[in-house]
């Protein structure tokens, strides 16, 4: 299963790749595998026509870049991180989503990807700030941004709307100058 697709950055063990159409069989597949370890935080696309409708997002609409994390040894889609909401001009920033897959969870290669793609915005994207909204009882995701480098910001009510319900989200957030000291 390795994977010849090029990637925009590599670590020791993950590359991070923009989505492409062709990704759809197996990254469904992934997250069908993943429902119990993603709900009640993450809905990622399970059907090839979902997944169309999500990558085509993420691959057309500049305010949007996503990106698949894949072992470097085979080429798998470990899982995901995209950049949401970039707002260009005096802001340089965006919001970050992502996703590990059940198979690759707890094995530190999201955080290996996060720190690739942080490098990845601040560099050739060109992004000042990256910000993470994370529910106070995802451990995970917080504990993702903290090994990563983010800082707390705050704290919002009710501030976005996830399974049916508006829920409080803390607030995470780097800039490029903290990436340099």
């Amino acid at each position: 299963m390795s994977d010849t697709r090029e990637h925009l950055a590599e670590g020791p063990r993950v590359g991070i790749r923009p989505f492409t159409h062709d990704d759809a069989a197996e990254f469904t597949a992934r997250a069908r595998e993943s429902r119990e370890l993603h709900h009640p935080w993450l809905f990622p696309p399970t059907t090839p026509e979902e997944y169309a409708a999500y990558a085509g997002r993420l691959i057309d609409d500049p305010t949007r870049a996503g990106f698949l994390v894949c072992e470097r040894e085979t080429g798998a889609i470990a899982g995901y991180i995209n950049i949401n909401n970039i707002v260009r001009g005096g802001f340089q920033s965006g919001a970050l989503g992502y996703g590990a897959f059940a198979h690759a969870a707890g094995r530190g290669l999201m955080t290996e990807a996060l720190n690739l793609v942080v490098r990845y915005a601040f560099g050739p994207l060109g992004l000042h700030r990256l910000e993470i909204n994370a529910q106070p009882s995802n451990t995970g995701s917080i504990g993702l941004a903290r090994r990563c480098g983010f800082r707390l910001e705050g704290f919002s009510p009710d501030m976005i709307f996830v399974d049916g319900a508006w829920r409080d989200h803390e607030r995470w957030a780097i800039t490029a100058e903290m990436l340099r000291t």
